[in-house]
């Protein structure tokens, strides 16, 4: 099956793990992990002939890239090797998927199209996720994995990283979400690797911080230190020097004491400062990291932001005297012109290689736009080909979408221009078989970026990463924090790789008994809208069908009678503020006999918006007593999604299939239809297409077995169904 390519040594030594266990191979950028994806992929189309490959990539530039890969390597028609994507229509992805063998797409396009019942993951006998590394959290891998080991025939699952975290329970959970049994490791030390390593020369390339920016870095330092000296005093800061993960930490540990009811002044105040000082810490980084222009950028968008925002840690901060400072000494030293030395700095390596090697490739990386854009025009003025390479997102009317930034990546390989100036976009998937150097305008802490934006270069000829690191500022301890973090991360993973008790135990299922027989078949009726929010996929984890659709009325629909209005508690008080609460409960008990209200969320209802509590247990109050509807109360996703799954499952009479009606029949047709629909397997435009042609229900139910079979929609089973019920006998219990 495969085609002009010869594996290597431990690729296949990879393969014989992979083929045997769902495997986590962990190998630096340039070394094939692709090629581990290939070889798999045939093995299990050799054994399971009828199956299909579903390869998992983050962005759709590195899906066709992959694609192009199996299309040129697997002696498989073109056409059955196919691209899944938003961009294409959910109905002609299912008539795509049903044709094709392999299919690689971005994971959210296939966790919509595993919640719509689009795709059958049964059918899929390998399972690959590139960037692996992603899988924490909300990412879709986690959900999709989880499935696919639930339904698949022939489960396996390769997953693929160069970095997957530094940290052991990073690591651990990587390998507990995606099922993993086995870790495959290697580095540029492994014996069977090392042949086919390119040699990469690392510089760290100190850069002098001003004198004039050490003035404004003074200032900054003492609005930021005044702030947490207050919060010490509050009871809320342990110390005046914390820095910004520190921050972090503190300030989320205050806003979850905040939804837990404390009001408190002390607590309130050290939230506003706590926000005050995270702003001076991000002026501090652009300043130490960046230069003046994005420094002065910043500091005027939050004198501007003062003048309307009500927020008071704005208002406040424009006032403190040391913040006023940095302004006006900013303002002042960007009149004269000062650059960062970085940029210099960096001007004269490009020339220097450019000097060198006239059609060399380099790629700059950048924190932020605004420095990339900078760093452009400076390269353009000295008359190099530059070009950016940015995100989708637009900021400052900046942003590129995905079809422009393949075009981009195209003319790069074909030497169109020299240097590529990119944000973070380009840290993953950017397949290009010569970057002569890479350029880190500023070192940063994170070890998996650190590693894949290095890995750039390097890959099938020696190059040189260049690190430009300003003396006396962050950039010192961001260069020793990736290389502790990359350290301990290998570590880590030599660790587990010897831990195999570990992988077996973690993936282990440990389910309570499903309270939902697996002869009984309950389906949900969700909201389009809802298709993203965490119940659904939870639902569909405890086994029940779901079903999106718009629905003018209610978040999801139990039966024909149920409809449920599902509000997090932040959004029940919005829409109490805003209006709208009475209006959407008043068509709730319009259009469903049984109405409920579903408030979710561990936050405290008092508390979460300026609103007096008497007109929350008001609204309450007129929910229950003036329109009869309930409300309930829910902690999180899992427990809402096992309430509804519960209520469904009262609803719903295990012998008849569920009939989708956002509402209750007001006008005798919608009468005639919800009766037809009701009927076994019969939806709402089959029962239409029934009583178009024999005219009422009467003649329906007097209908023949072969009158039926005519029917568009009506299958053998369903017409026996039909008329079985029709002739049974009724039997009172």
């Amino acid at each position: 099956m495969l085609r002009d390519f010869t594996p290597r040594l431990y690729q296949q030594t990879i393969l014989g793990t992979a083929a045997q266990f769902n495997t986590l191979v962990v190998l630096p950028t340039g070394l094939g992990k692709t090629a581990i994806a290939l070889l798999l992929t045939a093995q299990r189309l050799h054994f399971y002939p009828a199956s299909k490959i579903l390869f998992l990539a983050p962005t759709k530039p590195l899906c066709e890239q992959h694609a192009e890969t199996f299309k040129k390597h697997l002696d498989i028609p073109p056409e059955k090797i196919v691209v899944f994507t938003g961009s294409i229509a959910p109905e002609k992805r299912a008539l795509q998927w049903k044709a094709a063998q392999i299919i690689i797409s971005t994971p959210q396009t296939i966790e919509n199209d595993t919640i719509n019942n689009r795709i059958l993951l049964e059918d899929v006998s390998l399972l690959v996720l590139d960037e692996a590394h992603h899988a924490t959290g909300d990412y879709a891998y986690v959900w999709l994995a989880e499935q696919y080991d639930k339904r698949a025939k022939y489960s396996r699952i390769l997953a693929l990283t160069a970095s997957p975290g530094s940290t052991l329970e990073k690591i651990k959970e990587i390998c507990t979400t995606l099922h993993i049994e086995r870790v495959e490791v290697r580095t540029e030390k492994d014996p069977d690797v090392q042949p086919y390593v390119q040699t990469i020369k690392k510089n760290w390339i100190p850069v002098d911080f001003p004198e004039e920016f050490r003035k404004v870095q003074q200032l900054l330092l003492l609005c930021k230190r005044s702030k947490l000296l207050e919060m010490q005093k509050l009871g809320f800061a342990s110390s005046a020097e914390l820095r910004k993960g520190d921050l972090l930490l503190l300030q989320g540990d205050m806003q979850k004491q905040i939804s837990s009811g404390d009001r408190s002044f002390e607590l309130l105040r050290s939230i506003s400062l706590a926000a005050e000082a995270l702003k001076v810490e991000h002026a501090l980084e652009l300043l130490e990291t960046q230069g003046l222009p994005q420094l002065f950028s910043y500091l005027d968008k939050i004198r501007q932001e003062s003048r309307t925002s009500p927020v008071k840690a704005v208002k406040n901060l424009v006032i403190d005297e040391h913040f006023k400072g940095a302004v006006a000494l900013t303002e002042h030293l960007i009149e004269k012109n000062i650059p960062h030395p970085k940029l210099e700095k960096l001007l004269g390596m490009v020339q220097e290689t450019l000097q060198q090697q006239p059609q060399a490739k380099i790629i700059v990386f950048t924190q932020f736009r605004s420095s990339a854009d900078l760093i452009q025009k400076k390269l353009e003025a000295q008359k190099i080909s530059a070009h950016l390479f940015l995100g989708q997102a637009k900021k400052n009317g900046q942003g590129f979408s995905q079809k422009q930034q393949k075009e981009i990546l195209e003319q790069f390989r074909d030497a169109a221009f020299n240097v590529l100036i990119s944000t973070s976009v380009g840290e993953e998937g950017i397949d290009i078989p010569k970057v002569d150097e890479v350029i880190f305008y500023e070192p940063v802490p994170s070890a998996i970026r650190t590693i894949q934006r290095r890995g750039r270069t390097g890959r099938l000829e020696r190059g040189e990463v260049n690190f430009l690191v300003t003396s006396g500022t962050r950039d010192e301890a961001y260069r020793w924090t990736a290389h502790h973090r990359e350290k301990r991360m290998y570590r880590t993973l030599e660790q587990i790789k010897k831990e195999s008790a570990f992988l077996q135990t973690a993936n282990k299922n440990i389910t309570l008994d499903s309270f939902i027989s697996e002869k009984q078949s309950v389906t949900v009726l969700a909201d389009h809208r809802e298709k993203d929010n965490k119940v659904v996929k939870e639902l569909i984890g405890l086994g029940l069908s779901v079903k999106t659709a718009q629905l003018q009325v209610a978040d999801y629909v139990l039966s024909g009678t149920v409809g449920v209005e599902l509000k997090k508690v932040p959004d029940f008080v919005a829409s109490i503020i805003d209006g709208r609460l009475l209006d959407q409960v008043r068509e709730l008990k319009q259009n469903f006999d049984k109405a409920v209200v579903i408030i979710e969320g561990e936050e405290d209802i008092y508390s979460v918006r300026k609103v007096h509590a008497n007109a929350i247990r008001g609204m309450l109050a007129s929910i229950v007593l003036d329109f009869h509807v309930p409300v309930l109360y829910t902690k999180n996703p899992p427990d809402t999604a096992q309430l509804l799954a519960v209520m469904a499952k009262r609803e719903q009479d295990k012998d008849r299939d569920f009939s989708y009606h956002a509402r209750k029949p007001r006008t005798e047709q919608e009468q005639q239809e919800f009766i037809v629909s009701s009927l076994p397997g019969l939806g709402v435009q089959t029962a239409r297409r029934l009583l178009e042609t024999f005219g009422s229900i009467k003649a329906l139910v007097n209908a023949s077995r072969q009158e039926l079979l005519e029917i568009e929609g009506v299958g053998e089973k369903t017409a026996d169904k039909i008329i079985g019920l029709f002739k049974k006998k009724y039997e009172k219990k």
